[in-house]
C-alpha cells in the first residue's frame, strides 16, 4: 500500500512538473494545438511568457518552456498563419507576472 501511494505521488509530481513544456512543430498534423500569435494583448486567449529554464515551466498558467525535442514536451504546437484556423490565440508578454489565461474556456486545450 505504501509503495503504491509513493508511486502515485511520484507520477503525479512528474506529470505536474512536465505541464507546460512546449515543442513547436513544423507540421500541422503532428500538433496537439494550433496557435496563432495576435498583435494585441486584448485579442489573446492566453498571455504567454517564454521561460529560459525548464524547471521554471508553469502549470497551465502561460509560462512556457520550449524544448528542442518533441519527446520532452507535454504539448506540441503549430503556429498557424491565419487566425481563423487556430485553436488558441496567444500573445507573448515581456514579464512573467503578466502570463495567464484571458479566456478560461480554452484552458483544457493545454492540459
Amino acid at each position: 500500500m505504501r509503495k503504491l501511494f509513493l508511486t502515485a505521488i511520484l507520477l503525479l509530481t512528474f506529470s505536474i512538473s512536465n505541464a507546460q513544456k512546449i515543442y513547436s512543430t513544423n507540421s500541422e498534423n503532428s500538433a496537439d494545438v494550433k496557435v496563432f500569435v495576435v498583435q494585441n494583448e486584448n485579442q489573446a486567449d492566453l498571455l504567454v511568457y517564454k521561460e529560459k529554464y525548464e524547471n521554471q515551466a508553469g502549470k497551465n498558467d502561460g509560462k512556457w518552456f520550449f524544448t528542442d525535442n518533441s519527446n520532452q514536451a507535454k504539448k506540441k504546437i503549430y503556429f498557424e498563419k491565419y487566425e481563423n484556423q487556430a485553436d488558441l490565440k496567444i500573445y507573448f508578454v515581456d514579464y512573467e507576472n503578466q502570463a495567464g489565461w484571458r479566456n478560461s474556456s480554452k484552458k483544457a486545450l493545454m492540459y
